[in-house]
């Protein structure tokens, strides 16, 4: 089961230890620990179900009869090369585990289709920070390029696409990183968006919604031309932008 189809309103309670600062959702979390934060944790525990590799490794967790998604924060980029994860501290709110887990509340409350945050936890180091977060993972689901990798999609499948982006864009949130691997669709054919680090909620304009969208495109165009089979065309694209613009 899907938490995000469940928990209306998120709550929250904080953890402070020395340099680790840390919030959880206490609905979802009966014992917390920091430890819980750390890919250790669950190996100790035997419960890392999976992975995926980025730009770093995503551990896909099992905790009790819910399944969780931790990841670490990285650099991307040019600077990525010499500083992989470090960011220069401000203030526990200014942090990209904060800002993404309040955003993703702000999606629960929307009753949008995006993960339910479940905790993170930022560790201070001089004047700078690290940081991971935990949130709901959703099952029963593939990315776009998995998918488009093994065949089609339906018609319908492409507009569903279209109107979940629209959705997202009605209520001014902009994901920072809009492309085929961060849409999924699961085994109820319900459209999913994920990963939305350093994303945002909007004064709603044409010019960032467009950015959105072209970033989109350019997404499926070069997996169209790296993977070496990749079912997707200009008409699916011609239907996602129907239902996108149908709502």
């Amino acid at each position: 089961m899907n938490p995000s189809a469940n928990v209306k309103h998120c709550q929250q309670k904080v953890f402070q230890q020395k340099n680790l600062y840390a919030v959880y959702n206490p609905a979802l979390v009966k014992s917390f620990t920091p430890e819980m934060l750390t890919a250790q944790y669950w190996q100790q525990h035997n419960a890392v179900i999976g992975q995926a590799q980025g730009r770093g490794i995503t551990y896909f967790v099992q905790h009790n009869q819910q399944q969780w998604v931790l990841r670490h924060y990285y650099r991307g980029g040019l600077i990525g090369k010499f500083n992989r994860d470090s960011y220069l501290f401000t203030g526990d709110k200014n942090t990209r585990a904060a800002k993404e887990y309040q955003l993703l509340q702000q999606l629960v409350e929307l009753n949008l289709p995006a993960p339910t945050p479940i905790a993170y936890a930022v560790i201070k180091q001089g004047i700078f920070y690290h940081a991971n977060i935990l949130t709901s993972r959703i099952e029963n689901a593939q990315d776009l390029v998995a998918l488009l990798s093994k065949g089609p999609l339906a018609e319908n499948l492409w507009l569903a696409i279209g109107r979940c982006i629209a959705q997202f864009h009605q209520h001014g949130i902009f994901h920072h990183d809009l492309n085929a691997h961060n849409i999924l669709l699961d085994t109820d054919n319900k459209v999913w968006l994920i990963d939305f680090d350093q994303g945002e909620k909007r004064a709603i304009k044409q010019g960032w919604q467009q950015a959105n969208i072209s970033r989109l495109l350019r997404s499926f165009n070069k997996e169209l031309q790296k993977l070496p089979t990749f079912h997707w065309q200009l008409s699916d694209w011609q239907l996602l932008m129907e239902g996108y613009l149908s709502e």
